[in-house]
């Protein structure tokens, strides 16, 4: 294995960091987006231990009511805590030992008191009655919110898909992807007698009300993250199958039955792969669901939602320009691979969405490679670069619900797929991306974090390398020229003291170059710069010749 650069002294990143938090700090965010996104001692005083989410869904008045009962651990002595729940919904009443608390709401946080201390260490309940109209998204899932339709036979369809915007649209939530459920989590929604509510986790059973109603009951065992918690209601049909010790289940329109047998096929040969590649499911305990929604897609943990209309691409179109997006549905790979990545493996701050995004939209590549070969495999995850904006950093704002740029997804991948080049060694490769899932498996981890198992899993120095990508906008340009003697070429980037290797063809021959942002020369001239060809398949980067 070739390596790269040496060492730099940790503080020149965290200096780097502090002036790229200076540059964040000229945008404009509210008192609304601290108090959602930030972590003031009200929300790090305590640990969620589990949600018992108990609701009536009323589709004619989309109308929702009931309670979220919070199990919880005091992590601090506190006599307040911060839970959310949007502004337009109703609070009825938050009930701890049999007492209703004082509260006071500010936006979307609702601030308790507690007459009493509660004390370090201690385990408490609170159970927050609430009733409102939530609200709908335009757009879903682009935009947050819930989504009333209705089937081909006109019955009521329903689903809810909240990232970005916030769970507590819907539910009382300790609304921050810092903290999830240490005993996961219950789901239990009411539907009108006639409708089946599909959500996270296993089916332990159903009780008619007696009123109209019937209660549809869900146990997630794992931690699961609060936007990953869904409501799916419909007339559906309920699809079981077994594959290599893993519950396989899938809940599609009751019209739809035949067609998703034949379409959900797919799901065998991914879980394959992605169990090969990124370690075995993560979530055995809870299954693995497909949905069938009407809105594209979202990756509900265990109840991941599915509405591509069981197509192939993305919508029936491949998002790369080369045809292979169209081997594959890509709702189907996408979503499901964010089980491993953002459900598993999740980001504390949603600035740092890359962590999902990236990884999960490379795992459309890993696909690719595991069913038709690595060349259609990288013929696709580069022809997602007519996709990338490079129109501002891929990681956000920290503490103000601010996600960065869309280019977390296309730019993320590539840059993934760059540094497989830069590791230059597949079954090295292969192997850091397996232990990264497997030692990350079920927490909760910042950039940091990640680049830091990649330096040590590697023995290289990466840090400047998913700086450039992850922290400013441009991606590495690479200069050429030619002197009497020798091709020059150096490195053009905003992260200083840039090193990164990278692969050229000059006279027919291979040559790997480990550039910096000083000009270096080759031992070998060329009759023309033009002459020189760069691996841009392999490299994501821009080519300057000079």
């Amino acid at each position: 294995m070739e390596k790269f650069g040496i060492m730099r002294k940790i503080a020149i990143a965290s200096l780097l960091c502090i002036g790229l938090q200076n540059i964040f700090a000229q945008e404009n965010f509210t008192k609304r987006d601290s108090l959602h996104g930030g972590l003031r001692f009200e929300r790090t005083s305590y640990d969620v231990l589990h949600y018992d989410l108990n609701i009536k869904v009323n589709p004619d008045e989309r109308f929702i009511s009931g309670y979220n009962e919070i199990a919880f651990k005091a992590v601090e002595e506190t006599n307040k805590i911060q839970v959310d729940l949007f502004e337009n919904m109703k609070i009825d009443s938050i009930i701890f030992n049999s007492k209703k608390l004082p509260y006071k709401r500010e936006f979307d946080a609702v601030f308790i008191s507690f007459e009493n201390p509660v004390l370090k260490n201690s385990q408490q309940k609170i159970r927050v009655y609430y009733s409102g109209n939530p609200i709908v998204a335009k757009r879903a899932p682009w935009d947050g919110g819930f989504v009333f339709s209705k089937d081909q036979n006109g019955k009521p369809w329903i689903g809810v898909a909240v990232q970005g915007t916030g769970a507590s649209l819907w539910y009382p939530v300790k609304d921050s992807q810092s903290d999830e459920p240490d005993n996961g989590a219950t789901i239990k929604i009411a539907v009108p007698n006639g409708l089946m509510d599909v959500s996270n986790g296993r089916f332990i059973g159903s009780q008619d009300l007696k009123n109209g109603y019937t209660r549809w009951d869900w146990e997630v065992k794992n931690p699961i993250n609060n936007y990953d918690i869904t409501a799916n209601i419909g007339d559906y049909a309920h699809i079981h199958d077994h594959y290599k010790g893993l519950d396989l289940d899938y809940y599609v329109l009751s019209y739809n039955e035949e067609i998703a047998k034949k379409h959900f096929e797919e799901v065998k040969p991914m879980m394959d792969c992605f169990q090969s590649k990124f370690g075995n499911y993560p979530f055995p305990e809870d299954g693995y669901k497909l949905v069938e929604t009407p809105y594209l897609g979202m990756e509900h943990q265990s109840a991941v939602a599915y509405g591509n209309n069981f197509k192939q691409g993305y919508k029936g179109s491949d998002l790369s320009g080369t045809g292979n997006g169209l081997l594959f549905d890509f709702i189907t790979i996408h979503e499901s691979g964010h089980e491993w990545f953002g459900n598993s493996i999740t980001s504390k701050d949603v600035a740092d969405m890359w962590i999902h995004e990236s990884f999960t939209c490379y795992s459309e590549t890993v696909f690719l490679e595991c069913q038709f070969g690595i060349e259609k495999a990288m013929a696709y995850v580069n022809g997602l670069k007519k996709n990338v904006q490079n129109d501002k950093p891929v990681i956000g704002k920290y503490g103000v619900n601010n996600e960065g740029s869309g280019d977390m997804y296309y730019k993320g991948a590539l840059m993934l797929n760059t540094i497989r080049s830069i590791i230059n060694e597949d079954t090295k490769f292969w192997k850091v991306l397996l232990d990264y899932s497997n030692h990350f498996r079920h927490q909760i981890i910042e950039t940091k974090d990640a680049v830091d198992f990649f330096n040590a899993e590697t023995g290289m120095y990466l840090t400047p390398v998913f700086n450039q990508y992850l922290r400013y906008k441009n991606i590495p340009i690479l200069q050429l020229r030619k002197n009497k003697k020798a091709v020059e070429y150096r490195w053009v980037t905003d992260e200083p003291d840039f090193e990164m290797p990278v692969e050229i063809t000059a006279n027919h021959k291979n040559f790997r170059l480990n550039a910096s942002n000083k000009w270096q020369s080759t031992k070998f001239t060329v009759k023309n710069i033009k002459d020189v060809t760069v691996a841009q398949n392999r490299f994501y980067v821009e080519v300057q010749k000079l």
